[in-house]
């Protein structure tokens, strides 16, 4: 199967030698793309020399990748773009990336700048690194395009990437959570253990007693976890937050309604629910206007 070079294209408002000098100066580099941790130009003897550069990347558990680039730009004085070309590897047996080249380009539009990348790389590994390439190959193509779309509000809305990258992670891991919770209260309690504390509850809220409650309780399980799984893959994920905003203090009213005792429980759903209602207010708070890659182009004209 061949690969294909990974592309990513974003128009951003605002001039091309506005969007060169938050792309080619290293420390202003790093903090939005996702994919280096530190970038350090080295010395060249004149300024006709391509700029070599070494790069980190953490990956987590105290572990970095780094490696080593060159790049050099280039200016069409004919209709105003500019272009950076980009030869990068490393060393280190722990990148599947082994060696790789690529370039960035800038074309000046009416309303601002066309910024866009296309790269390509070989792996180590022989057939067992093209193996693990097609999952490594999306990711990467992933961590470009949301740190084009930071970078893109970095200019023209002024937020710095820590805090986009703090509000989106925020959000991911407040998704994680909730997958977890209806996927686990759909599973356990109302299909697995089929609690009787569940069935008793629906019973005094309904007409369902018995064998058929039961039936009702498991089907309940199966609706809350086919919606952790719209947590998954839904992408507007405010559009969830606010329905639960709603939903659980009805849900914590319904269960009180059904049996008032359970107040008094140990980890019960009047504290249960106001966690999960409070999450709700901050993850519909965090998700206003979060970096996305979807908001790239991800494949080229004419391809």
């Amino acid at each position: 199967m061949k690969k294909k070079p990974i592309y990513v294209e974003i128009p951003i408002e605002a001039e091309v030698d506005a969007v060169w000098g938050m792309t080619q100066k290293p420390e202003v580099h790093k903090q939005w793309d996702l994919r280096f941790s530190s970038i350090t130009y080295l010395p060249k003897e004149n300024a006709d020399q391509p700029q070599s550069f070494l790069y980190e990347t953490n990956i987590g558990f105290g572990q970095k990748v780094a490696g080593w680039g060159k790049s050099i730009g280039t200016h069409n004085k004919t209709d105003g773009s500019k272009t950076s070309s980009l030869h990068f590897g490393t060393e280190q047996k722990i990148s599947p990336i082994r060696e790789g080249k690529g370039y960035w380009k800038y074309i000046p539009k009416e309303n601002g700048t066309t910024f866009l990348t296309l790269y390509d790389y070989d792996t180590r590994f022989g057939p067992f690194g093209r193996f693990l390439d097609l999952l490594f190959r999306p990711i990467m193509g992933w961590a470009t395009a949301l740190s084009f779309d930071v970078l893109k509000r970095w200019i023209e809305k002024g937020e710095v990437p820590r805090a986009q990258y703090i509000r989106f992670f925020s959000s991911v891991l407040i998704t994680a959570l909730f997958f977890f919770v209806w996927f686990y209260q759909g599973l356990v309690p109302k299909i697995i253990a089929k609690h009787p504390e569940e069935v008793a509850m629906l019973s005094n809220l309904s007409a369902l007693a018995g064998a058929t409650a039961e039936m009702a309780v498991g089907i309940i399980g199966v609706l809350e976890i086919l919606f952790a799984f719209v947590w998954l893959f839904y992408r507007k994920k405010r559009h969830l937050f606010a329905l639960q905003i709603i939903v659980f203090p009805i849900l914590t009213i319904t269960a009180l309604a059904a049996n008032l005792t359970i107040s008094v429980h140990p980890f019960n759903p009047v504290t249960f629910n106001a966690s999960l209602w409070i999450l709700s207010i901050v993850g519909y708070l965090l998700t206003k206007d979060l970096p996305t890659a979807t908001s790239c182009k991800r494949t080229r004209k004419g391809v």
